[in-house]
């Protein structure tokens, strides 16, 4: 795991570190502090990150400059700041947690669980995906998804006018992000279950979710059970 945080406050910086140490022990590999938004942004664009834990007002810059485009990235955004009333806008914009400020040390790893554990339940407010595409960042409201396929590290968003934007995040990231009426019907497919028309069932014990632009697509055997009581 390799962590930065964007925080100008020393004394919470070391208690961000601190806790972040704790929680991921072994497997944290990186963990670097940047008291200003340029320097984090000149760490973003000259290394690999998994965890950006971000806050909104740094000596009175606007971190939200940086949300917008780093919500694209391939790594998990986490806010920690007292501007709770930029939940809601940051959760749209597809970080995976706002913690407020102040917080405890539970609040926190509650926020980290997330990056691993499944939390079918919780409400997401995400309504867009922005993807870096010839330098800038595009917003993509998510009501155009038709499906996501993987394609290794990134992903591929397959668009209801038929066009297709790549991803920088995994499958297995957005995942953790899009609201529950998104379902992971294949190793390799995410679909929004509004497009799904029936699931069919293929020679050789194989399924299928024929959607409604009449697209095939495979569905797992062992997704199959869950996805049928969804659709009943």
């Amino acid at each position: 795991m390799r962590v930065l945080i964007i925080e100008d406050e020393a004394r919470i910086a070391n208690r961000l570190e601190r806790i972040t140490r704790s929680f991921f022990e072994e497997n944290l590999s990186v963990l670097v502090i940047c008291d200003s938004l340029q320097k984090g942004i000149d760490y973003i664009e000259n290394q690999p990150i998994d965890l950006l834990l971000l806050d909104l007002n740094l000596n009175g810059q606007n971190g939200f400059n940086l949300l917008e485009s780093v919500v694209a990235g391939s790594f998990h955004t986490i806010i920690v700041s007292a501007y709770t009333d930029k939940a809601i806008t940051a959760f749209t914009y597809g970080v995976l947690d706002f913690v407020p400020k102040p917080f405890d040390q539970a609040r926190l790893e509650m926020a980290f669980k997330r990056i691993s554990i499944p939390t079918k339940g919780v409400e997401r407010n995400i309504k867009f995906l922005a993807v870096k595409k010839a330098g800038t960042v595009r917003l993509i409201d998510i009501s155009e998804l038709h499906y996501i396929k993987g394609a290794g590290i990134y992903s591929e968003l397959h668009l209801q006018n038929g066009k297709q934007e790549l991803h920088d995040k995994s499958l297995e990231k957005l995942q953790q992000l899009l609201p529950d009426t998104f379902e992971r019907i294949h190793k390799s497919y995410l679909i929004s279950l509004a497009q799904a028309e029936r699931i069919l069932i293929q020679p050789g014990g194989r399924y299928g979710l024929l959607l409604k632009t009449g697209e095939i697509l495979p569905v797992g055997r062992s997704r199959y059970k869950d996805l049928k009581d969804k659709m009943i």
